[in-house]
């Protein structure tokens, strides 16, 4: 008997590899229909990347363009050491990282808080035998119906609470929790080891937790 479930995985493997050769070769020759289906794709995240860094969309637009001619560019230095999308997302990253430096000048930017951002009481110990870290008590409860989820104002504090976070705490946010990248993918990405990212990303969650603990909690009739 054969194993399905490995000769399964192997096949999406080959698929995924053969694909990707596929984008390459277009690219490489020029394919416009090729290089149009990939903008199409990738634009978006990659304008939610650049976004983490400036606060303007047409610079952000901007430097996703200069993404996109730096690929063109390149495309015939690129080793296929990661993944055609990984590589296109470390080039996003260093020009909005590269631009904000030039936009804000001599204004700094706040420093990422190395401490707690809620009371370490409420999580699991380090040592704990099942999920170490993890909440032990849980977030403070409040109404959710669906259209409080979709009002205005929630989103508004949702997206305040991303847009106060350190720089590098918004792009394992927007990567992971909006776009939906792997955690794999986005530490090669962003040039982090897995343990900082998960650290990095439990900070931001718990920051934007927060902001929705204390709205639903000022809002809640008494």
């Amino acid at each position: 008997m054969g194993h399905p479930s490995s000769s399964g995985a192997s096949s999406q493997l080959d698929h995924a590899e053969g694909t990707e050769g596929a984008l390459l070769e277009g690219i490489r020759e020029g394919d416009e229909r090729v290089f149009a289906e990939l903008m199409q794709e990738w634009s978006s995240v990659m304008l939610r990347l650049a976004l983490v860094h400036v606060e303007s969309r047409a610079v952000a637009e901007e430097v996703v363009q200069e993404a996109w001619l730096t690929v063109l560019r390149d495309i015939g230095r690129f080793e296929r050491r990661s993944s055609l999308r990984t590589w296109v997302l470390g080039i996003v990253v260093n020009l909005a990282r590269s631009r904000a430096r030039v936009e804000r000048r001599t204004v700094p930017l706040p420093a990422d808080v190395a401490g707690a951002a809620v009371e370490p009481a409420r999580f699991r110990p380090p040592d704990s035998r099942r999920w170490a870290g993890h909440w032990a008590l849980g977030p403070v409860p409040w109404p959710l119906p669906e259209d409080a989820l979709l009002a205005s104002e929630t989103r508004r504090v949702i997206v305040d609470a991303i847009a106060a976070l350190p720089a590098l705490q918004r792009e394992v946010l927007v990567l992971r929790d909006l776009e939906g990248v792997g955690a794999a993918e986005t530490c090669n990405v962003l040039g982090l080891s897995d343990t900082n990212q998960r650290v990095l990303l439990h900070r931001a969650r718990t920051r934007v937790r927060n902001a929705l603990e204390w709205y639903f909690d000022a809002t809640e009739p008494t």
